[in-house]
């Protein structure tokens, strides 16, 4: 092949690599944002009965939406990885740092719902649940590692970090697993919708487990 075909075939690669590029920038990733935030205004709507309504017991409906949706969002983070391995979309990788910081978004309210609304602020009563009860012992535990992976989720801190990075961030793992816990022994009886979670961070952890296998071998 000649060396100008070449070159001519590098620059429309080139070309057409950074339209996708900036595609995904300027167009998906606002797209992603904004549907990543209607949860949350939805939240807000119904509460001004707009759209719906919270029920008879506003605050837990609040402080339940917003810990279903950050354990949602844990599991789409993870779920990136196995699919785009899987189905050779290389992109995608561009929109897990998002999905993991709005996973630490809808947690981090989740957790103040909880703080100021139900707890009132009343210290004695927050440090005696976070003591004494096993569910929000394991659910805040699961808050502060995810609040040290969206404090070092930057390129900056990234390349300060190095190596220690990735292993802070395979935190997201044991994140994930705690939620699920913590959502399973709030519920305590009806453990249908624990299970779905349960299920679906086995599969995606079963994945990483079966391919690490077949790379040792």
């Amino acid at each position: 092949m000649p060396a100008s075909t070449c070159g001519e075939t590098s620059k429309t690669t080139a070309a057409f690599t950074l339209n996708a590029l900036s595609q995904i920038r300027f167009v998906w990733k606002p797209l992603v944002f904004i549907a990543c935030l209607i949860p949350a205004i939805l939240v807000l709507t119904d509460a001004l009965e707009i759209t719906g309504r919270l029920g008879a017991n506003p605050i837990e409906e609040i402080q339940d939406r917003f810990g279903n949706w950050g354990l949602r969002f844990i599991l789409a983070a993870l779920t990136v990885t196995p699919l785009r391995q899987l189905s050779g979309w290389n992109w995608l990788t561009r929109f897990r740092r998002m999905l993991g910081l709005f996973a630490f978004f809808y947690v981090c309210t989740h957790f103040l719902v909880w703080l100021l609304l139900d707890q009132r602020l009343l210290m004695s009563a927050i440090l005696e649940d976070i003591v004494e009860r096993p569910f929000i012992t394991i659910g805040f535990t699961a808050l502060l590692l995810l609040l040290s992976m969206a404090g070092t989720s930057t390129l900056a801190m990234r390349r300060r970090l190095g190596r220690r990075w990735q292993q802070l961030h395979n935190s997201i793992y044991i994140v994930g697993m705690l939620g699920v816990w913590h959502y399973w022994w709030q519920v305590k009886l009806d453990v249908r919708e624990p299970l779905i979670y349960a299920s679906v961070l086995a599969a995606l952890l079963g994945y990483r487990l079966w391919r690490r296998f077949r790379k040792s071998r």
